[in-house]
């Protein structure tokens, strides 16, 4: 497929009746053009019969060691007027930063100046000596010597203490019983038996004092000993603390050096290092990895060699990763997190197609309103109508509903469905309905099924997910499975009907959390089957085809028990 000399290939195949986009694709969300498909399906091609390196992608079956890829394909044009593409994938592939045919990282630290080895080499030894007196035996006894000499402290000290207790108690037994003497005693037996209270006060108060020297000297000594054995210890530790601060220092250092090092162009010729790309960023400094996606290693080789990029697509190879949504041979967009600053400065100067997030889409679609009475209404929600206002667009359920219903009080969104999600919502009339009907929402008693058509044949016929999610951070909206840091998400799901290689089934959450349904479906360790027209977790489509069928919920007036049902129109 490739050759060595060069990372561009021409296209094997007749293309002339191909019209060339005029504008660029837009990375984040786009539907590859036609020239980016054909280029994409010769990759896949090599990438099947290729016998010059080996990967486990986990396609053979083999899951433990499997670790699937992101890659790339650029289409562009040579100075000369040929069309060709680019092909690229993200990070390491076989344990190498270079193979036949992809293009070469922006950076290859492997092959690095010899400053960047040097202070490696010393960075790497300094890991060695903190290991090494981390798991010294030395370190070990002193550690468990003052751990030891602590304990033992603490049991005598104890001791004494308790000790001191029963010694008070006594000596206050003593005097209740003489007091109690002088009260009943003759006259004739007072004088004697003043002088002995004189006397007794005076051996118990000697006697307290004495406890209280001896707990005193017991701590001293004590104290002594384990600061003795703290010396000999805290003197290894500060000798670790010195090393750990200096390997923290020139890692620092380093790794800064290595920012300034990742230099990307774009179609003007401008370079920006990593670093002052991401120093305008909340990060304000580059995350692990950025840099290394196949996005702007393919448009920095064009750039720099003077290559115009015409369209780009990105694809997913091997086995489904645990956390994230990824289907063998699904297309997917340049992430967020790491891409997003660094692609916004290689794009510039290029005609982009528009970014279809940005537009409403739901703009002619209108809200049906199911239900109505002075304290709630139920709405049918259209599909690609969002519920909330959001930052670019601000046309939602809310402010629609504020329209349409001018006499309601308080803040009307009641729960919300995602913007691609049609059906049933409920909107509050006034304060007093939205607090008991959040109350439904927040207990869980409200009762929520939804209907979905997904990409394959569901079997057995019911079952239960129950995959914890949260927000994937190198790449929002998405959410991911993560049994560490999740919230759990459980959802039961009923099949309906079969069409074809697709399953109609009922969905019943019962959690809420942010694509809940979307990534149960899709995910491997859920139904691994995405729901059609995903665009997120599978492919495009006319639609989503989600839709909250039925709600049911307690009147917030009357407390009546009401269900509401609209049939989806998939």
């Amino acid at each position: 497929m490739h050759t060595t000399e060069s990372c561009f290939t021409p296209f094997a195949q007749d293309i002339a009746h191909i019209a060339l986009p005029t504008r660029f694709t837009f990375p984040f969300y786009y539907q590859p053009h036609e020239l980016s498909v054909h280029a994409v399906e010769a990759l896949q091609a090599h990438l099947t019969h290729q016998t010059d390196w080996q990967h486990n992608f986990g396609l053979d079956g083999k899951l433990d060691t499997a670790i699937g890829k992101m890659f790339g394909v650029l289409v562009v044009q040579t100075t000369e007027g040929q069309l060709g593409y680019l092909s690229a994938f993200s990070g390491k592939l076989a344990n190498s930063n270079h193979l036949p045919g992809f293009v070469p990282p922006v950076y290859d630290m492997l092959e690095a100046d010899e400053f960047f080895i040097e202070q490696k080499d010393y960075i790497d030894a300094l890991n060695r000596q903190v290991t090494e007196l981390l798991s010294s035996p030395q370190l070990a006894k002193n550690q468990a010597e003052v751990a030891t000499l602590k304990q033992q402290a603490d049991t005598e000290i104890a001791a004494i203490r308790q000790d001191m207790i029963a010694a008070r108690q006594q000596r206050k037994r003593q005097r209740q019983a003489l007091l109690a003497a002088l009260d009943t005693a003759p006259s004739s037996q007072q004088e004697a038996l003043t002088e002995q209270w004189q006397q007794l006060s005076g051996a118990l108060s000697q006697a307290s004092v004495a406890e209280k020297l001896r707990l005193r000297d017991t701590k001293l000594a004590w104290q002594q000993q384990i600061d003795s054995a703290n010396l000999a210890l805290s003197s290894l530790e500060t000798v670790i603390a010195q090393l750990q601060n200096e390997r923290k220092q020139r890692s620092c250092q380093l790794q800064q050096r290595l920012f300034q090092q990742y230099q990307f162009f774009n179609i003007r010729g401008e370079q920006q290092s990593l670093a002052s790309i991401f120093s305008g960023t909340v990060e304000l400094s580059p995350p692990a990895g950025a840099g290394e996606c196949a996005a702007p290693k393919l448009l920095h080789y064009a750039f720099r060699h003077k290559m115009r990029p015409i369209a780009m697509a990105e694809f997913w190879w091997g086995a489904s990763p645990k956390s994230q949504v990824r289907q063998h041979k699904n297309y997917y967009p340049a992430c967020q997190r790491k891409c997003h600053p660094i692609l916004s400065h290689m794009l510039q100067g290029l005609a982009l197609d528009d970014n279809p997030l940005l537009i409403n889409s739901a703009k002619q679609k209108q809200i049906d309103i199911i239900y109505q009475d002075d304290a709630m209404a139920i709405i049918n929600k259209p599909a690609e109508l969002l519920s909330v206002p959001g930052k670019q667009v601000t046309d939602s359920v809310l402010t629609r509903a504020q329209l349409l219903f001018p006499q309601a009080s308080g803040p009307l969104i009641v729960h919300r469905l995602d913007m691609s999600t049609s059906g049933i919502m409920v909107i509050a009339l006034t304060k007093d309905a939205h607090k008991a009907l959040q109350k439904q929402f927040i207990q869980r008693s409200a009762k929520k099924r939804y209907v979905a058509l997904i990409e394959g044949h569901l079997t057995p016929e019911t079952g239960t997910i129950n995959l914890p999610l949260r927000g994937d951070l190198d790449d929002r909206p998405r959410q991911l499975v993560c049994e560490l840091h999740g919230k759990p998400a459980i959802t039961q799901w009923q099949v309906i009907s079969y069409d074809g290689l697709r399953t109609k089934l009922y969905l019943y959450p019962e959690t809420g959390r942010t694509h809940q349904l979307r990534v149960h479906c899709a995910h491997a360790q859920g139904l691994h089957m995405p729901m059609v027209g995903d665009d997120l977790y599978g492919q495009r489509a006319n639609r989503l085809h989600l839709h909250a069928e039925s709600l049911t919920i307690h009147h917030p007036v009357t407390a009546e028990l009401m269900t509401f049902q609209v049939d989806a129109d998939f």
